[in-house]
């Protein structure tokens, strides 16, 4: 077990950057057995878009790029994984450093730019990991010079068309310039149509039907959102992520890092983003499944975002300030909840989110 060693582990790793902490966890976990998977608690099944869910606990996308550990985090009880974003041809990002630790606010703030190395190297390894249990989403961007953005969405999903659980349209990051512009509605519009239509095109090449969502920023004004659930229901996605990093500064944010630019995470984030969660709830109701990602680093907080309107949810940068451990506690809150509540979480799912919309994004 990790977690008895886990201050000593942290020590060791915050003599590093930031990312290059993150390397060599990688490396770790690349080369340790993976851990066996804790028995599920019956209570926690999730069904979402049709597929059946151990528990509504996934690992989101960033902390593996490159589909390098999803079997390690399968293991330590996540009900899934999302890997990514994965672009076409291999791109190195931005320059480092591009990650800043927060440590007194519990945040990170990165700039990686869509750094990975591409589609073929991603593909090799989910082909090898083929056939084992566990569901793992692949998250799809596009290459910074692309001329044609929408295409490598499109490309990403013809590619992992026979490995991915479900596919993540990742339009909000705000790391490469110009990504987020392809959430206006025309633009949206454009790109979900061709997204579906390479899903649709693998499924008729006998692929199963893979789901399509599409992850949203936390920074849009509500106008924006109307147009984002607008596109989405009419062109039939199968649900919403909310959401990806913030360019908001939450005033009492402490430390030289916190005017690095790029995108805040963790719990500075929570607030937003769970806000932006219960606005979307109030637009789609039960049509659409939403994803709550964004601040989780407690299990209090896995169950707001399932009251804010979430049906799964998501964690990453808290896993660097709080060890695997923390996927064990929330995991007991949630089963803790849904003891509470008969047995299901299903009647806690947007049970606050008029409340948490009337409270407002905070600042």
């Amino acid at each position: 077990m990790i977690q008895p060693f886990w201050p000593l582990i942290r020590g060791a790793l915050s003599v590093l950057d930031a990312e290059t902490a993150h390397l060599a966890t990688l490396k770790a976990l690349e080369m340790a057995p993976p851990p066996r998977a804790p028995a599920p608690d019956p209570r926690l099944a999730t069904r979402a878009f049709g597929l059946d869910f151990p528990n509504p606990v996934g690992l989101a996308a960033g902390f593996d790029k490159d589909a390098r550990v999803p079997d390690a985090m399968l293991g330590l009880g996540f009900g899934f994984v999302e890997i990514g974003s994965v672009t076409p041809r291999p791109q190195a990002g931005n320059p480092r450093p591009r990650v800043f630790r927060l440590p007194e606010n519990r945040g990170v703030i990165n700039r990686m730019g869509f750094n990975n190395d591409g589609h073929a190297a991603a593909l090799e390894r989910l082909t090898r990991r083929a056939g084992r249990p566990g569901l793992v989403a692949v998250n799809v961007g596009a290459n910074k010079d692309a001329a044609d953005r929408a295409a490598d969405y499109a490309q990403g999903i013809s590619t992992f068309a026979a490995h991915a659980a479900f596919f993540v349209i990742n339009v909000s990051s705000p790391n490469t310039p110009g990504l987020r512009d392809l959430q206006a509605k025309a633009a949206l519009d454009d790109l979900a149509a061709r997204a579906l239509d390479a899903r649709d095109a693998a499924t008729a090449g006998g692929m199963p039907r893979r789901p399509v969502l599409l992850k949203i920023a936390p920074d849009l004004d509500l106008a924006g959102l109307d147009d984002v659930v607008a596109v989405a229901e009419a062109r039939g996605l199968d649900g919403l992520v909310v959401s990806n990093t913030t360019l908001a500064r939450p005033p009492h944010l402490k430390g030289a890092a916190r005017a690095e630019s790029g995108g805040l995470s963790g719990a500075p984030l929570f607030r937003r983003a769970t806000w932006m969660l219960a606005e979307t709830r109030l637009r789609v109701g039960d049509r659409l499944p939403l994803v709550g990602v964004g601040g989780i680093a407690s299990g209090e907080d896995a169950v707001a975002k399932i009251r804010a309107g979430a049906t799964l949810v998501e964690l990453y940068s808290a896993l660097a300030f709080e060890g695997p451990g923390l996927l064990t506690r929330i995991l007991s809150a949630l089963s803790a909840a849904a003891a509470a509540e008969g047995g299901s979480l299903a009647p806690l799912k947007g049970r606050d989110a008029e409340a948490i919309a009337a409270a407002g994004p905070g600042v």
